[in-house]
């Protein structure tokens, strides 16, 4: 995997471009050539457009800087040089006038190819104590925490006190689902502002992905995969398929219930929809800034033949979030939550750092 380093490239290296094929539905481009690192220092980025979200990734970046003072000036130059940038047109040839570079990421099949998937911050119904329909226990995290906790499926057979159980939601399958995007808000039904469900840790068992477990086991075609796939089987199924289906995957999430608070990710800033996505750190940091060429989905989760261009900062993490993947936060609710199902597409995507070298003024 490729580190930051404090001196960076100052060749730029052009990029062979091998034609332009029709997109898949998934919106694999395959434009750029093959890419023979996993960054490549370009001399600009091969699109077209402007950024649409210029606003919400400043707003984004404003939040780094109240609640984060370490994260936002280890990469302050970057967010300064891109913010003048922003706000001078966005014309993605004139990054080395603002003293940018930009890095392609090489993608999942070294043709330029990013991973994009969708999370989103459920609003779960549930009650304080078991009864009628709110039958599936929230829990906390145990306070033994540092040795192997039980698997997902003793769990669900009692394995843990009843003393750790949060709460208890209407949903097994909404149970998971908010462990799967890491927190929630939880509805108590008493006309009180929604109780935050934060991450609080895992029981230390590896994941096993159940939307592999259903393709594997011809349930779901693999073109069809997503969130919302995973539902519909669930919906037509019983409860004790279900159940069967989520034991799969032995990996269990706690929360930590909390008065209600802004949506953050694992670097406890205050996520903007469409502005922050989960990375794998091992590539690409905290704090790192995306220029990103994201699929445009329509309402059916259809890929439309067009892209848009984001500004995104890397500030979350994810259990399945590996390699040049990314999972795009849309924000809170059913309607986020419909559209960041849809999502598991490709598009492009370039990692913007200021430059060393001051390209403006050669001679500072």
């Amino acid at each position: 995997m490729v580190t930051w380093r404090k001196s960076l490239i100052l060749g730029m290296l052009a990029l062979a471009l091998t034609g332009c094929h029709r997109p898949t539905e998934q919106g694999q481009q395959y434009k750029d050539g093959k890419l023979k690192q996993d960054l490549i220092e370009v001399t600009s980025p091969n699109t077209q457009g402007t950024p649409i979200n210029g606003p919400d990734y400043l707003q984004q970046v404003s939040q780094i800087n109240q609640t984060s003072s370490r994260l936002y000036n280890s990469n302050k130059e970057t967010y300064q040089a891109v913010e003048n940038w922003l706000r001078s047109g966005a014309d993605t040839r004139q990054l080395r006038q603002f003293n940018l570079s930009a890095f392609q990421m090489e993608g999942v099949d070294k043709y330029g190819n990013v991973q994009f998937t969708g999370y989103y911050t459920p609003v779960l119904e549930a009650r304080l104590t078991k009864q009628g329909e709110f039958q599936y226990p929230l829990y906390k995290m145990p306070a033994n925490s540092r040795s192997k906790l039980p698997s997902r499926a003793a769990i669900y057979n009692g394995a843990l006190s009843p003393s750790l159980i949060a709460a208890y939601s209407n949903s097994i399958m909404d149970n998971f689902m908010m462990e799967v995007q890491g927190s929630g808000y939880v509805d108590f039904g008493d006309g009180k502002p929604l109780t935050f469900f934060g991450y609080a840790g895992k029981n230390g068992h590896p994941y096993r992905s159940i939307g592999k477990v259903l393709i594997d086991n011809g349930e779901v075609e693999r073109k069809d995969m997503s969130m919302l796939a995973i539902r519909d089987w669930a919906d037509k199924h019983n409860d004790a398929e279900v159940r069967k289906l989520l034991e799969e995957n032995p990996s269990f999430v706690f929360f930590k219930p909390e008065p209600f608070t802004p949506v953050r990710g694992a670097s406890a800033i205050p996520l903007v929809a469409l502005a922050s996505v989960a990375s794998d750190r091992s590539i690409i940091p905290a704090g790192t800034v995306l220029l990103a060429e994201i699929p445009v989905l329509d309402n059916t989760g259809n890929f439309t033949g067009e892209y848009q261009m984001r500004l995104m900062v890397a500030l979350d993490v994810g259990g399945a979030i590996k390699g040049h993947h990314f999972d795009i936060y849309h924000g809170i609710g059913k309607d986020a939550g419909h559209m960041a199902g849809f999502y598991n597409h490709y598009g492009r995507v370039w990692v913007l750092k200021k430059s060393q070298l001051n390209l403006l003024n050669p001679s500072s």
